[in-house]
């Protein structure tokens, strides 16, 4: 069996990797460079000098082979790297008429749990999302920021004291919202100080986040290791991290206690299979990061389903509504705030024929927040 043909598809605000076979058999992936997406399509490009022709069960020797042929790294070409390597994933199961799962160990579980993103720009639409996903039957909620989902046109100010006091009564109020039946997953967005992000922690502490994700920029990992020591909540982090290399930095300093690669970033299944075996080795569970289309949660579970140490799903909203729900044949099951583990041969689910047409590409804006005093805020 060879590569015949890679395509670059570019739909609403995704960007899909299909590998075609001579022997009819195609495999799709995703890149997760969302931010970057016409420069991870140019990556894809890139690869395919080497890729056509070639046979499409050698996974591994190709990402090897790709990821250090010219010594070059980014979020561009990993999101390339990560969507090429779930197609060849999907094509081998299809090839061998199981699910990816069956091929990296056989299945740890039958559903995947997950946590449902809850969005508001006020407390009381948060507070709401929170109480409808319980509603849904989802026993967990994430995305879940206790500083609002303001939008970035408005200059930002906020006094330390207002700041912090604000961030944990709001944190309170998801909690005495949803009691003990829903876990809490802090969503900070990397936009405190290691400082900051210690005063937080300690503040909602009584209300027992399931995790803190992303408190700081994840730029020093010994900054992200002095969080660690001085609070007493799990830190969830790794979305912006690309390698095997970056996550086992982290874990030997104990600064994270739930480990967060994107399978569209972090070199698809190959590498965060690897990455998953670290985090055992440190006793620290996997939280795939997914704010993609219903093909990176297609590969996420694929993930889930075959390794020990997995804890919770990332599940974006809108997977059963248009457009993410005419973007494929079909979404994968949910019940019970459970994903049901497919069992179809690859990664079990297919892009629709006229995804495209139907859901022209939009480019993203580029823009942050601003302080009142002109300066940059991250959010």
């Amino acid at each position: 069996m060879k590569i015949t043909q890679i395509e670059t598809i570019f739909v609403d605000r995704y960007l899909f990797v299909q590998v075609h076979t001579d022997e009819g058999i195609t495999g799709l992936g995703e890149s997760g460079a969302w931010g970057y997406l016409e420069a991870s399509a140019a990556a894809v490009e890139t690869f395919k000098r080497y890729l056509i022709g070639q046979d499409p069960l050698r996974i591994e020797h190709h990402w090897q082979y790709l990821y250090r042929w010219s010594h070059f790294r980014g979020a561009a070409i990993m999101g390339a790297l990560s969507a090429i390597d779930i197609a060849l994933w999907d094509i081998a199961g299809k090839y061998f008429g199981v699910p990816c799962y069956q091929l990296l160990g056989g299945k740890t579980r039958d559903k995947v749990r997950v946590y449902y993103h809850v969005f508001g720009d006020t407390k009381e639409k948060l507070i709401e999302g929170c109480k409808q996903a319980k509603a849904l039957g989802f026993t967990a909620v994430g995305h879940l920021t206790p500083f609002l989902d303001e939008s970035r046109d408005v200059p930002y100010f906020k006094t330390h004291v207002d700041k912090m006091q604000d961030a944990i009564e709001t944190v309170g109020r998801y909690r005495e919202a949803v009691g003990k039946d829903v876990d809490l997953c802090i969503e900070i967005h990397r936009r405190l100080t290691p400082a900051e992000a210690i005063v937080l922690a300690r503040g909602i502490e009584p209300y027992q986040p399931f995790f803190y994700e992303d408190p700081i920029l994840p730029d020093s990992f010994d900054a992200m290791a002095l969080v660690a020591e001085k609070i007493h909540i799990p830190i969830a982090t790794g979305e912006r991290l690309h390698t095997i290399y970056e996550f086992e930095a982290l874990l030997k300093r104990g600064a994270v206690q739930y480990v967060r690669p994107d399978v569209c970033m972090a070199g698809g299944l190959t590498h965060c299979k690897k990455i998953a075996a670290l985090a055992e080795a440190h006793h620290v569970g996997v939280v795939p990061h997914n704010p993609l289309s219903p093909v990176s949660t297609a590969a996420c579970v694929q993930l889930a389903a075959c390794i020990p140490n997995f804890a919770l799903q990332e599940y974006p909203i809108g997977e059963n509504e248009p457009p993410k729900s005419e973007i494929v044949k079909s979404a994968l099951k949910l019940e019970n705030g459970f994903l049901i583990v497919p069992d179809v041969p690859g990664i079990g689910i297919e892009l629709a024929e006229d995804a495209a047409e139907k859901y022209p590409y939009r480019p993203r804006e580029v823009k942050t927040r601003l302080h009142v005093d002109g300066s940059v805020v991250d959010q």
